[in-house]
């Protein structure tokens, strides 16, 4: 049975979502790739393991992760029935339902039936009676905000999730949902969204300004950009990389322009004395409406080097201008 290390919160910063009562750690770890079927078990273990050691007590899923959807939750359930279970208290567990999941007009979208059906399957696949975050994944057009919304009070009503979440929502339906939530008195908390130095749409569509006028937290997913911001395509495609498995990051994403502004902003980290994936954290970080930026890992060595974007010195007027000028050419 795994046993912590005692030492882990000596070091560890966290973040109040918006005006809530819960702190979150400034890094949290999904569990989106490297949790699924025909991944390597025991590497999934030392990842928790190492990222709970260093104070990481935030593990993100959602129904869909794995592949095959829903492996990554039962996954992890038996790493946290098995190891992590002593410490149910001391850990924040998410999860999501919005995407595709199961054949026919139930199986996807934002009804209740979908919703609560895919919660009570989450709670069960991870082996626990409630989930602290539950969100909504995704807008959708063809379900009325209303009752998606009534579908996050039932889950925290019924005792399956503590807190709610919107995830991939824009800044005007956050407005709508959070009206709808909060005259429920249901614990809205935090959104969830992709943003990093090369995707700035939560900025553009008023996410963020949004997030912080209504008092909500907000934890960025992708801010490695799936990886575009490490030094790892610098000097091509390395096999086994995820532009190599051409999922979610494609080849053709790669292009000379796309790796000559990735090799300025290295040479910018490098001046600063940090890898390229640790500047492009602490730079989502340096936005005081961002509570927590989510990290995707396929090794325990990757966590322990992220968390090091927390140790870094602030950004200069020069450099955040640096930084604009090149994703902006």
């Amino acid at each position: 049975m795994y046993i912590a290390n005692e030492k882990r919160y000596e070091n560890a910063s966290f973040a109040f979502c918006g005006k809530s009562g819960l702190a979150l750690p400034r890094v949290s770890l999904g569990i989106w790739h490297n949790f699924g079927t025909y991944d390597d078990y025991e590497n999934m273990k030392r990842m928790c393991f190492t990222a709970f050691d260093n104070g990481i007590t935030h593990f993100d899923a959602a129904n869909n992760y794995g592949p095959e959807p829903g492996s990554a939750e039962t996954n992890f359930g038996k790493i946290l029935k098995e190891e992590l279970s002593a410490y149910r208290d001391q850990l924040i567990i998410s999860t999501k339902a919005g995407y595709y999941m199961w054949e026919g007009p139930y199986g996807d979208g934002g009804s209740r039936k979908y919703m609560l059906a895919s919660l009570d399957n989450s709670l069960k696949r991870l082996g626990v009676d409630y989930v602290d975050i539950f969100y909504h994944h995704r807008m959708t057009r063809e379900t009325p905000l209303e009752e998606s919304m009534s579908a996050l009070t039932h889950a925290v009503k019924s005792g399956k999730a503590l807190y709610v979440g919107l995830s991939n929502y824009d800044g005007k339906t956050l407005k709508k949902a959070t009206e709808i939530l909060e005259k429920d008195g249901t614990p809205f908390i935090i959104n969830q969204n992709p943003y990093n130095i090369l995707n700035r749409n939560v900025e553009e569509n008023g996410l963020l300004d949004m997030s912080c006028k209504l008092g909500k937290g907000v934890i960025c997913f992708s801010p490695l950009a799936q990886g575009l911001l490490t030094d790892r395509y610098l000097g091509g495609i390395p096999k086994g990389s995820r532009a190599s498995k051409n999922h979610f990051l494609k080849e053709e994403q790669i292009t000379p322009e796309l790796t000559k502004k990735i090799s300025a902003l290295n040479s910018i980290a490098k001046e600063r004395g940090q890898s390229l994936a640790q500047m492009s954290l602490a730079w989502v970080l340096k936005n005081p409406a961002v509570t927590s930026v989510l990290i995707g890992a396929s090794s325990p060595q990757q966590i322990l080097d992220n968390l090091k974007c927390t140790d870094s010195a602030g950004f200069t007027p020069e450099e955040l201008s640096q930084i604009d000028s090149i994703v902006m050419e």
